[in-house]
């Protein structure tokens, strides 16, 4: 692609991340989207985004094609199923992964993609809806410098901190991998320590203020903490992360710690607790609601 031209962008998935991703870029470039649902195309076209009936339509003619998917057999579906991208891409286009699908998922469509003369990105990103929609995501890529050439003017709207990992497609999602098994562990340990101190009878909001200047605390302590406070009190907080994507996160983390014989012990641990909660209605709910899986009011 001629760096002079402004780059047509393809988004698939309009959703929780997906939509805002693509009403950024659509105040810079030409973008054309689609969603399975109808409702999430209609926002997207408010925004000047150009809606499509498929993900082949949407995705012919297009330079960069961004995919804001759930996990890897959707994915997989996107570009090879039976209405797969792959057919209608040209020769020279770059797909670019948003998503956290795990590095296996990532590594086998990319070799796919080479084989047809597609570039691939592997960016899997962090930072919730409204970070999206203001161009303050942070981002990690594993990607060849050519690929990366053609895909930094949207990285350029799209994240406030890149981080180049890795040349392999993979790369990205195996950093990814190592980062959510933090995450997990840390939103576990934050619910069982507030859990602990609403038992022992603390005043909860005044021992999470007090954690937080010590060696206890961490990000996710004071990110999920107030909000964890909130659940306690009773109250039901906006839901900035949810319960089942920590599912679906922390099972990556237990394949790649059983493919690649590291035992994980502690992460398995907390890939329980937000088991435990999906399975009592909460995957839907902000992550922050883990902590009822170890309250006495669950």
């Amino acid at each position: 692609m001629n760096e002079s031209i402004t780059p047509v962008v393809a988004v698939l998935g309009l959703g929780a991340m997906g939509l805002p991703m693509a009403l950024r870029l659509a105040e810079t470039f030409p973008v054309q989207g689609f969603d399975l649902s109808s409702e999430r195309v209609a926002l997207a076209s408010e925004g000047g985004v150009l809606p499509f009936a498929t993900a082949q339509a949407a995705s012919a003619g297009a330079d960069v094609v961004l995919i804001a998917v759930r996990n890897g057999s959707q994915l997989d579906d996107v570009l090879f199923g039976d209405q797969g991208i792959a057919d209608v891409l040209r020769r020279g286009a770059t797909v670019m992964m948003t998503s956290t699908v795990g590095l296996n998922a990532v590594t086998s469509v990319a070799e796919r993609l080479e084989s047809m003369g597609i570039l691939f990105v592997d960016a899997p990103l962090s930072g919730g809806p409204a970070r999206a929609r203001k161009g303050d995501l942070l981002i990690v890529v594993g990607a060849s410098e050519e690929a990366l050439a053609v895909v930094q003017p949207l990285f350029d709207r799209l994240a406030s901190t890149l981080s180049v990992v890795g040349p392999r497609a993979g790369d990205g999602q195996a950093f990814k991998t190592v980062n959510q098994l933090l995450c997990g562990i840390h939103i576990a340990a934050a619910a069982e320590a507030l859990a602990l101190a609403e038992g022992l009878g603390l005043d909860v909001a005044k021992t999470l203020a007090l954690l937080g200047t010590g060696a206890a605390a961490s990000f996710m302590l004071a990110d999920r903490g107030p909000r964890m406070v909130e659940i306690l009190e009773g109250a039901e907080p906006a839901v900035l992360s949810r319960i089942d994507i920590f599912v679906k996160d922390m099972g990556i983390v237990a394949d790649a710690s059983r493919a690649n014989d590291v035992p994980t012990p502690l992460a398995s641990i907390a890939e329980q607790m937000f088991r435990i909660g999906a399975t009592r209605g909460l995957g839907t709910r902000d992550d922050a609601s883990v902590i009822k899986v170890v309250t006495a009011s669950n």
